[in-house]
């Protein structure tokens, strides 16, 4: 249970506070509601981009880094298809310093072309090394537009391609950020030993004078039902083929994305999982395998991946991680089952709520949501799950009609 206060500045940013006596460690966290999904279809990579660029300094903060450290501080961020978060964490006493920084550079980060041309090289080297470069590194590259044909989760964060990051110009940039970062456009929490209207009157003196601007009226097109299997099959210089097989899930607001979520720990979760029991150790067939959802905010994948063994014949593996497939289709699971994959979720949140640095990222997480008490009431649709629903939901989603299938073989293996 995480205990909060919601403030809402007139500028529109909205602050949550929680106070945690465990820590002499303060944590602030940044959600700005841009990412991926927020893109130009022609200008793909943006919202990671800035996330470099966000760390150029600022009018008056030349160095993030030097400054947090002086002052026993770190900071980072991640971009993903939905958003983009910001973080840091210093001693208590000399939180003013990160709402400097992070006031800072929400007012008016250092966009310059010099910046620019340095964070898109960087940007442009990660796309290499990452996505291109790396053996298996462009499965993402190929998945996301098979399984999505109008929806932007058809590109992967990095973007695209390298050209719409070596086209980006400074004027491009400096619009993206007009469009989306904004006190308006952003949810601060701070997990500190704190009274939490202390926080709000810091938070009130660094970022209230802040105006809000405009956002970005997107309308971000909703993916059309798939009702046919989608293939690609591809051959690189790998060491072993995979299969990846995306079935079309619901949206992180419907009830049975908890389902999906089960299902998939029911699949791979451990050693007493399906996919260990039945795949790995009763078969010759695969080195590895797992399933997972992609946790979207919109209409999300559940995705089974396998890492085939050499010389094993792709048609021969599918076959049987379809059969596995078949059998959450066709027979209730059974209570013992179900049960523990239900208290391996419940320990997984509760070890997470003892970290000050989770509990700041749930916070924002879920008010993003737009359900923020969420945080403290989805075990209950987890504990409310049943066989009847793991039954329903496979029968409803594991069909080829909303799957897409990449077939990445190793040529190695021939």
């Amino acid at each position: 249970m995480i205990e909060y206060k919601k403030f809402t500045l007139k500028n529109g940013l909205t602050l949550l506070t929680h106070r945690d006596s465990s820590s002499p460690i303060a944590v602030i966290n940044v959600i700005y509601k841009v990412g991926a999904r927020n893109e130009n279809p022609e200008k793909t990579g943006f919202a990671h981009l800035f996330e470099h660029l966000m760390f150029s300094g600022s009018k008056n903060v030349k160095s993030f880094d030097g400054e947090l450290q002086i002052v026993g501080g770190e900071n980072n961020a991640f971009t993903c298809n939905d958003y983009t978060n910001y973080y840091i964490t210093l001693p208590k006493e000399n939180i003013e310093t990160a709402l400097w920084i992070e006031s800072d550079r929400m007012l008016h980060p250092n966009i310059t072309q010099q910046n620019l041309n340095t964070q898109r090289n960087v940007v442009i080297e990660e796309f290499n090394q990452r996505y291109l470069n790396q053996p298996y590194g462009d499965i993402w590259l190929l998945l996301r537009p098979l399984a999505y044909k109008i929806h932007p989760y058809k590109w992967a964060t990095i973007g695209k391609n390298v050209e719409h990051i070596q086209n980006a110009t400074l004027d491009d940039v400096k619009h993206f950020f007009d469009l989306h970062y904004s006190p308006n456009n952003a949810i601060i929490s701070i997990v500190a030993d704190m009274e939490c209207e202390k926080i709000y009157e810091l938070v009130e003196k660094w970022f209230g004078d802040i105006p809000c601007r405009p956002l970005a009226n997107y309308n971000i097109p909703e993916e059309p039902q798939q009702t046919e299997l989608r293939t690609l099959t591809v051959e690189r210089d790998v060491p072993l083929t995979y299969i990846y097989k995306a079935y079309k899930m619901c949206n992180r607001k419907n009830p049975d994305y908890y389902v999906c979520d089960l299902l998939t720990d029911i699949l791979s979760s451990g050693k007493s999982s399906r996919f260990y029991q039945n795949l790995i150790q009763n078969t010759n067939l695969f080195a590895s395998t797992n399933a997972f959802i992609s946790g979207d905010i919109d209409e999300g994948l559940l995705i089974i991946s396998a890492r085939l063994l050499p010389n094993v014949e792709i048609k021969t593996a599918e076959t049987v991680i379809d059969n596995e497939i078949k059998k959450l289709c066709t027979t209730k699971v059974s209570e013992y089952e179900l049960e523990k994959v239900k208290n391996k979720i419940e320990s997984a949140q509760i070890f997470a709520e003892t970290s000050i640095m989770n509990k700041a990222m749930i916070l924002c997480y879920y008010e993003m949501l737009g359900n923020i008490d969420l945080m403290n009431t989805e075990l209950d649709y987890y504990r409310a799950i049943n066989a009847d629903d793991i039954l329903r939901v496979s029968k409803n989603m594991f069909n080829n009609e909303s799957c897409s299938t990449l077939y990445y073989k190793s040529i190695a293996a021939k």
